[in-house]
């Protein structure tokens, strides 16, 4: 069911539906997503590898390979008083809006950046193609300022570099910097911090939240830690095997969990300061992309599965508290068989 719409709202993504094309027909990787972004806020998406993450964003800025494509859903896009729906737009004004109003940030700096072109033409190609009447001298100056806004030492030395020349963390900050330079209303981050060691994690994420902070920029930030999200996000989506099946404040989720999916994902990282000393694991793996039983996704990985969870796909419920949604029978009519605390409950007596 798609959300109301709020004056505070940015982006609102309903029903995106992705599909890979095969000789043999079409496989469903994403299903049916519903999202909801708002004007100067910080939204996570958190989930496995091959949930569908990285592909639900990417369709958005027109960015899927091929075979993929979006078969379903809308995305309209606020920008003043005028709104676009983005998944129709034409090529030529899809690359208007992206760079300039939507960037993103990729998940490998050291293969998203040109290793043939030093930083300073990297940059300057983002102001070109939207400010094509600016002049070299004043490309130059933007480039600069908008280093030091990203805290790279030597930004003139920096400007002259090439991607080897750099480290891991030199590069995520160009590639932010690059991301940043025209202002966007939206900015995509794809696991940005990984491969970083800790220190430069937490420097990064920082930056961006000062950022945001300065520029009012929304941030989708896409990853699978948790304490990613904790540390930079208001509201969060979790994601499993092409579906939303939990959604709440970044702050409820962790205090009152409501998917077993998420309690999964949280006790594996509570676990490792746990009395046990044993990091906890969900059992299984996320299937394949499409090949999906009847019933809810997660039930052959679930540790409170019922009889009804094989036969019968739960819808994504409203669990009774603001902005909380969550797709599990017991958020329903059998709600009495775990309480309301559900997952949550359940993290807290293992803690004990």
């Amino acid at each position: 069911m798609p959300k109301t719409k709020t004056d505070d709202g940015l982006l609102e993504i309903e029903g995106l539906k992705i599909e890979i094309e095969r000789k043999k027909g079409a496989l469903t990787l994403l299903d049916g997503v519903n999202l909801a972004v708002k004007k100067k806020r910080s939204f996570g998406i958190v989930g496995e590898s091959g949930c569908g993450k990285s592909i639900a964003v990417n369709a958005l800025l027109g960015l899927l390979p091929y075979p993929l494509r979006v078969s379903g859903g809308r995305a309209l896009f606020k920008t003043g008083e005028t709104e676009r729906e983005l998944l129709s737009l034409p090529a030529e004004k899809l690359r208007e809006i992206r760079g300039k109003e939507i960037a993103m940030i990729f998940q490998e700096p050291m293969t998203a950046l040109d290793p043939v072109f030093n930083v300073e033409f990297q940059m300057g190609e983002a102001l070109e193609f939207h400010y094509p009447l600016m002049g070299k001298k004043e490309k130059t100056e933007a480039c600069l300022e908008m280093l030091r806004k990203v805290n790279i030492p030597r930004p003139g030395d920096t400007l002259k570099s090439y991607p080897h020349e750099l480290s891991g963390g030199q590069l995520q900050r160009v590639m932010i910097a690059i991301a940043l330079i025209n202002s966007p209303r939206l900015l995509i981050a794809d696991e940005p911090t990984t491969a970083l060691d800790v220190t430069i994690q937490a420097q990064i994420l920082d930056l961006m939240n000062s950022l945001k902070a300065e520029r009012d920029t929304s941030i989708i930030m896409i990853t699978h830690d948790l304490g990613v999200i904790a540390e930079t996000c208001e509201e969060v989506a979790v994601f499993y095997a092409g579906q939303v099946v939990e959604e709440a404040r970044a702050v409820d989720l962790f205090h009152k969990t409501a998917h077993p999916y998420t309690m999964g994902l949280l006790r594996a990282v509570t676990s490792l300061g746990g009395g046990k000393r044993e990091l906890y694991t969900i059992p299984g793996m996320v299937p394949a992309g499409g090949e999906w039983k009847a019933g809810c996704r997660f039930a052959d990985r679930c540790e409170q599965k019922m009889a009804r969870c094989t036969q019968a796909m739960p819808a994504l419920m409203e669990t009774g508290e603001a902005g909380r949604r969550c797709r599990c029978f017991r958020w329903g009519d059998e709600t009495e068989a775990v309480g309301k605390t559900g997952a949550a409950g359940a993290v807290q007596a293992e803690e004990a």
